[in-house]
């Protein structure tokens, strides 16, 4: 599988020029005959809380269109972030389109980052989702779910991929990189990690940190296109391979576990 992940610096809260940006970079990673494109959390506007402005309505979104005419005209599977309105608030959603521009996977992030007031803007979303993306089974997480590893041993019992599409600050930025290595090793899979880059409408800034860990977590080399745009080759086979020689998920306990809950 050949991927390309887009460190993403969007205009903030501005779809319109985030999405010319948007349309440049997918010219960019068209080329190198992926797979797949990866953008961050809230692709088009940053990490805004002011939902009013950035939320869509999940029936008749203009970003999820946007993105499906790329996927189609570019042929490729295709995942990014955006607010979806519910109940007078909204959901945090990372969505993945298939080449057809077919909706295939809408994931609500599970954990909303109370630290800086997200959940009073944002509902938890309550279920794992996964997609088969070139028929690989693939999970989804959005940032802050990073720090919870609970969810990610059920997200790994069927999937060889796990993607978190983020907004992680400069300031955190080697609990990322810990946390994304970590993930791979005990899950045992591709564990992959988008983050945007640049400085948001608050001030806060974002370094180049979108990587790719293997199932040993050993961090796969990409090649950049851009400033933006990395390309990554996956040998998925490696995954069951790894699982095989060293079964570490079959020692799990987990009706023991539920107890010390």
């Amino acid at each position: 599988m050949r991927i390309a992940l887009i460190s993403f610096n969007s205009v903030w809260e501005s779809k319109e020029e985030s999405k010319l940006k948007a349309s440049e970079l997918f010219q960019l990673a068209a080329p190198e005959q992926v797979n797949w494109v990866i953008f961050p959390e809230m692709t088009l506007t940053g990490f805004s809380t002011n939902t009013q402005k950035c939320a869509e309505e999940p029936d008749n979104s203009p970003s999820i269109n946007f993105f499906a005419e790329c996927a189609l005209k570019y042929g490729v599977y295709v995942s990014f972030g955006l607010a979806l309105k519910k109940d007078g608030k909204a959901t945090n959603n990372l969505v993945t389109l298939s080449p057809k521009g077919e909706l295939i996977a809408n994931y609500a992030k599970i954990h909303p980052f109370s630290h800086a007031k997200e959940n009073e803007h944002y509902f938890s979303g309550e279920e794992l989702v996964s997609a088969n993306i070139c028929d690989v089974p693939v999970g989804m997480s959005v940032c802050y779910d990073l720090r919870f590893p609970e969810m990610f041993q059920p997200l790994s019992a069927h999937n060889k991929i796990i993607i978190n599409i983020a907004n992680w600050p400069s300031s955190r930025i080697t609990h990322w990189n810990t946390f994304l290595q970590a993930r791979a090793i005990e899950n045992q899979v591709f564990f992959i990690g988008v983050n945007r880059t640049g400085v948001d409408g608050n001030s806060i800034k974002y370094p180049k940190s979108s990587a790719v860990f293997g199932p040993k977590g050993i961090k796969v080399e990409g090649r950049e296109v851009s400033p933006e745009v990395d390309i990554f080759e996956l040998n998925i086979a490696s995954v069951d391979e790894y699982r095989e020689v060293f079964p570490v998920k079959r020692d799990r306990k987990l009706n023991l576990y539920k107890g010390f809950y």
